[in-house]
């Protein structure tokens, strides 16, 4: 029996159809689509409604550059990197002319809207920085790479410091952290990935140092197997935080994160995974991750948020903890569903939900070297 030519067309553009719409599908992202339309401005501006000053971060412009990037979403990333060039940087933000991003911007007092606070913050410096060079790669466009470039130069200027005894390490941020011979920190801001990527991009740059030098601050500073919020550097040690004491709570939750989305094939992953077993502990013995816990004595209080679910995710993932992923993909639920199905998920909820959510959905991962490596590039 002859089939024909014009069936055989037919049956194959109806396939190619079919898995056409399985893609589409596959590579939507609801989550993702809800937090631009509830948090993102039409002029790129991500708004944290649970502030009273409806204030507007750079490590939410940052963030959102990088979720936007994940679902190759490249006008809405263009979108946040102009509000974040024209509001946070005082249009000096290319190539040539780069004043590094306010870390805060909002309400003022008198009701204006503006810079509320001058100084930058390096953790979302890190982020802008790898996102350009990610979206530089994968849109194949190279002014994305040249103002990399030049943002990763002006963070080891001003945000990276050689501490004695210990090398190369990253300030919060340029004003204020190192008062007499204390240098405060802040383990979140140092997701091993992104260090990765910069030393993939910038070879003698100081990221490969800045990664090991993490790794010590963790394992130091999580004595019982908890992160801390804040750490500090003296007299060639790492110390308790003068400032914040030995809490962990909503900063030290994305150092658990970051631990679970770094490649297995880093050569720091499995220490900093097992300097990060307290969390795990407590999870098993009680059924939720702890809101604050003492890092020096393990003591713990509270129950965390939904927005901690979303952080360790990836974190029980990389454990292969099966039971704590279930209850991590079980609370995500809560923060992917839509308005009006309960309380509305705030700023800090959605973008730890979208990392994470995001991660074990398999919506992208890290390679060995950092870079990102987002779904959308072989199944879309």
């Amino acid at each position: 029996m002859r089939v024909s030519t014009a069936k055989i067309f037919a049956g194959a553009m109806i396939a190619a159809s079919a898995a056409s719409a399985d893609a589409a599908q596959q590579c939507d992202w609801p989550a993702y689509r809800l937090f631009v339309e509830r948090a993102v401005q039409a002029d790129g501006r991500v708004i944290d409604r649970s502030t009273e000053a409806q204030q507007t971060t750079s490590e939410g412009q940052s963030y959102a550059m990088f979720f936007a990037l994940v679902a190759n979403d490249r006008a809405t990333f263009d979108r946040l990197l102009g509000w974040t060039r024209t509001n946070l940087s005082a249009n000096q933000f290319d190539s040539g002319n780069l004043r590094l991003p306010a870390w805060q911007w909002g309400k003022k007092p008198d009701g204006s809207f503006g810079v509320l606070d001058p100084n930058s913050a390096s953790d979302s410096d890190l982020w802008i920085a790898y996102d350009l060079f990610q979206a530089g790669r994968l849109w194949k466009e190279p002014a994305y790479t040249k103002l990399a470039y030049a943002l990763a130069t002006q963070i080891v200027k001003q945000e990276i410091v050689d501490l004695r005894g210990l090398g190369a390490m990253l300030l919060p941020g340029p004003q204020g952290f190192r008062i007499g011979d204390v240098t405060r920190l802040n383990p979140s801001y140092l997701p091993l990935p992104l260090l990765r990527a910069l030393a993939h991009e910038m070879p003698d740059g100081p990221w490969t140092k800045l990664a090991q030098n993490a790794a010590k601050m963790i394992n130091v500073t999580s004595p019982r197997g908890y992160a801390p919020d804040w750490a500090a550097y003296q007299n060639g040690q790492f110390v308790v935080d003068p400032k914040n004491g030995d809490v962990g709570s909503y900063d030290a939750i994305r150092v658990y994160l970051w631990a679970g989305v770094t490649s297995s094939g880093d050569p720091l992953a499995r220490a900093w995974l097992d300097a990060l077993g307290g969390m795990r502990q407590s999870v098993a013995q009680t059924g939720f991750p702890p809101e604050k816990v003492s890092t020096l004595n393990g003591a713990a209080s509270g129950e965390g948020p939904l927005s901690y679910w979303g952080a360790l995710a990836p974190y029980f993932k990389a454990l292969n903890d099966e039971r704590g992923l279930g209850l991590a993909r079980t609370h995500l639920e809560a923060l992917v569903a839509p308005p009006g199905a309960g309380r509305e998920p705030v700023y800090y909820d959605r973008v730890l939900g979208l990392f994470g959510g995001g991660f074990v959905d398999g919506r992208y991962r890290f390679d060995e070297n950092g870079r990102l490596v987002p779904n959308w590039r072989s199944a879309c």
